[in-house]
């Protein structure tokens, strides 16, 4: 069918949601938005799917939900065992339709007799991870579009592990979605019936309690020490979403009292008003915690994305500014402690999981505690799935992050999670105080002994189906005539994912990468620095990682800069070719 023909369709569907009866009827005004929204269906990738909300096959909506969940039934009556007796784990977070799309997900999953046990109130993403586990679930929903604009939403499947799905039951998920033909006729049983015949159950603060023991457990600290008085002073920011009961129970559960909640950001907001995005990557969005900062003497202020699963971190500097860490940062501060503050038996069991795009001094601070550091391709679900692994290895998982602002100590979630780490960080400022220094000032520590690894990222946004197309043309453009060298540093190395190879540049041998395939190409240069390009999974964006090392801060910042500089140039020649 053509993208006219879908529309027509949905056009003369009678039973057709009256809002978006009337979307439609608005949409009459432009062929361009009426394109957009039917030229393709949603993409349910590996994570799921994410979209804008609104009519059309291209957009999240009741019938787009229903068409996911009849797939994600199929599935689990296919591949898993027991599927109806387990049941599937909901959650939703505080975006529009995100309650409606949990509700929905339980509809269609009653009618093949698979109940669902759905939370009573929004609740963070690993909140959901870690039901899946507790319930002993055959799956798990999120509904979250993260930390994407408000017009956002989005469906996230997690296996009965609690981790997102790894590519082969991803693959077998993704076919039985794309499998099923008619996303407006697909059937469901009404929430009334889901309560009569027992397939619909609430989940109550029984959950919580029991995750929040185990989030109490990653403390380095003893009984007494809990006790005993802190001088840390916090200034907290959910950030509008999901995280506020829960991080302010973490913390206050291993003895911290001294906490500020920017009450303008605490209640749940679908359009995010207090900030441009709601992403605790992006500096603006500590504004009003810095100024509250200001207000209360905070020692460091915390912030979480919507659906909780990232954190973010801003220490006063010296000049009495607020400054923010980058995910890497705080990452290697949080790896650190643990390391630090972990028996020498485990750290000889123990693994470090980190990304292909997350700083190299990850490595270098677990091999100073003579812990080994395994690599994953981008995305939690790698991790998670390496966590599993462990269980029959007899290996011990320590610690895992992402640039990206993900974080997660205790395997008892599988996904990032911006609860438990929220409390480690402040443990260990907590920690660092008492020594006399700030988060910054241990970063240095580190730096001067491990040396001064710095990263960055940059992202180019091009949107629709001409932004896709745009994007494609950049990583072939590259794969066909890679990089010899970037601002004058030889390149190396190269590696592949799509076609798992890693090629030395100068012999020109090859050997095969043993991850799963993923669009993206990797560059090793010389002085210890890299640089990678991925496009995102779940935005219409291209994104250039960068990493440098020296025994300079000068050196790498300007090393740094270089790079970042001639790769932005090559990607816009490109465009413009």
């Amino acid at each position: 069918m053509t993208w006219q023909d879908t529309y027509q369709k949905w056009v003369s569907y009678e039973s057709l949601e009256e809002h978006l009866k009337l979307q439609l009827a608005e949409m009459k005004k432009s062929e361009e938005a009426i394109e957009d929204a039917f030229y393709k269906d949603l993409t349910f990738g590996t994570g799921g799917m994410r979209g804008m909300l609104g009519p059309g096959t291209n957009r999240m909506n009741i019938y787009t939900i229903r068409k996911a969940v009849e797939g994600l039934a199929n599935y689990l009556i296919k591949h898993t065992t027991n599927p109806q007796g387990k049941g599937v784990a909901v959650s939703y977070d505080s975006r529009y339709m995100s309650k409606e799309f949990a509700i929905e997900t339980a509809k269609v999953l009653g009618k093949h007799g698979i109940k669902s046990y759905v939370f009573s109130n929004l609740h963070p993403t690993p909140s959901l991870s870690y039901a899946v586990r507790h319930l002993g679930a055959a799956a798990g929903v999120m509904i979250t579009a993260s930390h994407n604009p408000p017009e956002y939403n989005g469906f996230k499947v997690y296996n009965e592990d609690g981790g997102q799905m790894p590519p082969a039951q991803a693959e077998q998920l993704i076919k039985e979605v794309n499998a099923v033909e008619n996303e407006l006729t697909i059937p469901y049983l009404p929430e009334h019936v889901l309560k009569e015949q027992g397939l619909l159950h609430w989940i109550g603060e029984e959950v919580d309690h029991a995750y929040l023991e185990l989030v109490k457990r990653l403390s380095r600290w003893t009984t007494s020490e809990i006790e005993q008085p802190k001088e840390l002073n916090i200034v907290f920011t959910p950030l509008h979403g999901t995280s506020h009961d829960l991080v302010l129970k973490g913390l206050r559960q291993i003895g911290f009292d001294a906490i500020h909640v920017v009450q303008e950001q605490a209640k749940p907001d679908p359009d995010f008003s207090t900030v441009d995005s709601p992403n605790p990557e992006e500096h603006q969005a500590f504004t009003m915690a810095m100024e509250q900062g200001l207000i209360y003497g905070a020692d460091v202020l915390i912030g979480t994305d919507p659906d909780a699963d990232r954190l973010g971190v801003a220490v006063k500097d010296s000049n009495g500014s607020y400054q923010v860490l980058t995910g890497n940062q705080l990452g290697i501060l949080m790896l650190d402690y643990i390391l630090a503050h972990s028996t020498e038996e485990d750290r000889k069991k123990g693994r470090l999981i980190k990304t292909i795009v997350t700083t190299e001094m990850g490595q270098a601070v677990a091999s100073h505690y003579g812990v080994e550091t395994i690599n994953t391709l981008t995305g939690f679900k790698f991790i998670g799935e390496k966590i599993k692994q462990f269980e029959s290895t007899g290996e011990k998982f320590l610690f895992g992050f992402e640039e990206s602002y993900g974080y997660l100590a205790g395997d008892f979630v599988r996904d990032k999670d911006a609860v438990q780490a929220a409390v480690i960080a402040c443990e260990l400022a907590e920690y660092w105080k008492r020594k006399g220094k700030t988060l910054l000032e241990a970063l240095e520590e580190l730096y001067e002994l491990h040396g001064y690894y710095l990263e960055d990222m940059l992202s180019l946004t091009l949107k629709g189906k001409d932004g896709a197309e745009r994007i494609a043309k950049i990583m072939e453009h590259i794969r066909l005539a890679p990089f010899n060298e970037i601002a004058g540093l030889p390149v190396t190395l190269m590696e592949d994912y799509q076609s798992l190879e890693r090629i030395n540049m100068k012999s020109g041998t090859k050997e095969t990468i043993q991850l799963p395939q993923e669009n993206v190409l990797k560059f090793y240069l010389d002085k210890n620095s890299w640089v990678a390009l991925r496009p995102s999974g779940t935005e219409p964006k291209v994104k250039y990682y960068f990493g440098v090392s020296s025994h300079s801060r000068i050196e790498s910042e300007r090393l740094l800069e270089q790079l970042k500089a001639e790769v932005n140039h090559r990607v816009h020649t490109i465009l413009e070719s």
